[in-house]
């Protein structure tokens, strides 16, 4: 059995935040939530979860983790020592870390594989460029590990050591339950080092099996403000890079941000300063214009959204033209061929297909039929105050520009509504329906004139 504990108890002050560490958002995600999702994909056991500073807001953002209080914050091995109460001694710790959100599951998979019987304790280590603010990994003249020792405790010829502990380990429940009992705070910082069962583990005559992540961004860990923006620009590198070997055109790379997933087909097109959230799914052809924000989106083949259109929990079907902007809200469902124009808002409808609602209108509630068309300015007046209310079109139908439809209403298949009409009573099919005040014409009128100023 894989048991997970994940370290997220501590403050980030460096954060300068009144948001807790954990919950920092990068890709529109928190970060412990990447942490959670890389735990559960190797193991069905409830990750355990030390928690600290911000506990309560911590819990409330996530369900299904088993939740551990570290009251004081007293080191690593401090927060090990408060969740292995709940360990049993048969099972695989995998000890991860909250602020360290990207480690991938294969990754664990191979870390945990690491570990048997003549082998109880494995490491994720790395070796970087720039080690400084690591703990070194000290090895032997056979070139096995022998110890980790923090930078603040290092001498002059371990700071030069470039391979480094990533914090995460795997390690067999009943010797971690019994190294954590030995541990002390008798280092630089007066914390309880979880590294030192590292030390613990060679005295016992066990070897130490290491692993490296696949990414350096596995491992890239989040202490302030600078290296969250820093991690958010390499997750958001490596996402681009995959749509790239897709085959997607992608103007600027550097301009495209994905906070969830995207899935797409054959020949997309990604303007610039587009966002992509949630679930979206792109099909063949698809062209995104600059300045979009598709959040929980499904688009067709064919698909265009033109420039600075904002989509949210819709669906489009082949051949839709949107924009530009347009603002399509949830529940919307735009059918084969219809166009949505510019400043047009669309909530909670369906649209037919071929229909076309093309300029500054506003369809809210509404079932439309095939082939209709929407003037300028038309709305559905939808909401009474307390209750929603729908429209409903039929096929074919022609509504003027500056109309009013207010719900609950309908209007037949082939009817007309002249320009400027509220519509309050069903309008039948084939016929012209419309509700103008009498034109009137006011003879002898004298237009005002400015006043002479004395």
């Amino acid at each position: 059995m894989i048991q997970p504990i994940i370290l997220a108890a501590g403050k980030g002050t460096r954060m300068k935040s009144r948001l807790p560490k954990v919950l920092q958002p990068l890709a529109g995600r928190p970060l412990l939530a990447y942490v959670l999702e890389a735990a559960q994909a190797v193991t069905t056991t409830l990750p355990l979860v030390v928690i600290g500073h911000g506990a309560e807001q911590v819990k409330a953002h996530f369900d299904g983790p088993r939740w551990v209080l570290q009251a004081q914050q007293l080191g690593t091995g401090h927060a090990v020592q408060q969740a292995a109460m709940q360990l049993d001694d048969g099972a695989v710790a995998l000890i991860l870390y909250g602020d360290v959100p990207l480690v991938q599951p294969q990754t664990l998979q191979d870390l945990v594989s690491l570990v048997d019987a003549q082998h109880p304790l494995a490491l994720l280590t790395v070796e970087l460029d720039d080690p400084n603010g690591y703990g070194r990994i000290v090895r032997d003249a056979h070139h096995q590990v022998v110890a980790i020792v923090e930078q603040k405790d290092a001498t002059p010829e371990q700071l030069a050591i470039r391979e480094v502990n990533t914090g995460m380990m795997a390690v067999q429940g009943a010797h971690l339950k019994r190294w954590l009992e030995r541990l002390d705070n008798a280092n630089a910082q007066g914390e309880y080092y979880l590294t030192d069962i590292i030390r613990f583990c060679v005295e016992d005559g066990f070897e130490i099996h290491t692993t490296a992540p696949g990414l350096p961004l596995e491992v890239m860990g989040v202490n302030d403000k600078a290296q969250l923006a820093q991690l958010e620009r390499a997750w958001q590198h490596h996402q681009v890079d995959a749509l790239l070997a897709e085959g997607v055109t992608v103007v600027d790379p550097a301009r495209l941000d994905i906070r969830g997933t995207v899935t797409v087909g054959q020949d997309v097109f990604i303007d610039v300063n587009v966002v992509l959230e949630g679930d979206v799914q792109l099909g063949d052809g698809v062209h995104i214009g600059p300045n979009c924000v598709l959040k929980n989106v499904s688009l067709g083949e064919g698909v265009q959204v033109h420039a600075f259109s904002h989509l949210e929990g819709c669906q489009a079907e082949e051949g839709v033209n949107i924009g530009p902007y347009a603002r399509i809200r949830p529940q919307t469902m735009l059918a084969a061929g219809a166009r949505i124009g510019n400043f047009v808002e669309i909530k909670q409808s369906s649209i037919g297909a071929g229909s076309k609602v093309n300029h500054l209108a506003y369809i809210g509630d509404t079932t439309m039929g095939t082939g209709v068309n929407i003037g300028a300015g038309v709305i559905t007046c939808n909401y009474d105050g307390v209750n929603k209310h729908r429209t409903i079109i039929g096929d074919d139908a022609f509504i003027g520009s500056d109309s009013q439809l207010v719900a609950p209403v309908q209007v037949g298949e082939g009817a007309t509504i002249g320009a400027g009409s509220t519509i309050v009573k069903d309008a039948p099919a084939h016929q012209l329906t419309l509700s103008r005040a009498k034109q009137t014409t006011l003879k002898n009128w004298i237009a005002p004139r400015q006043r002479c100023k004395g």
